[in-house]
């Protein structure tokens, strides 16, 4: 495409003089609002969290049982590789009980 010169200069003259509105605060703002929104946003979360551990909770002990259950069965019938689902399980039960215990407890932060 060949431009002309002289639309490309008014084009770019056009880009510059326009005056953009700026919708920036100045002055004395008063922020004292946020403080009671960040509040309710992190009790509200903490709720949740909460909640969400007693569902992993359940949810792990569920699992635990079908585990423990794969485990007797394969021991009954004679199957290789019980070694490993049992430690499979061990790691689970260790690694639930790291993220929902000790992780928190080493940032500090107590649920």
């Amino acid at each position: 495409m060949n431009y002309k010169p002289s639309l490309r200069l008014l084009t770019i003259g056009f880009a510059l003089t326009v005056v953009q509105r700026l919708s920036a605060k100045c002055g004395n703002v008063d922020y004292s609002w946020g403080a009671d929104g960040l509040a309710q946003a992190h009790d509200y979360v903490v709720t949740m969290m909460l909640y969400t551990l007693y569902l992993i909770y359940a949810v792990s002990a569920i699992v635990s049982i079908y585990s423990v259950m794969q485990i007797y069965i394969k021991m009954n019938v004679g199957e290789e590789g019980v070694t490993k689902d049992i430690m499979t399980l061990v790691g689970a039960c260790l690694f639930m009980i790291g993220a929902s215990i000790v992780f928190p407890a080493f940032f500090g932060y107590q649920i």
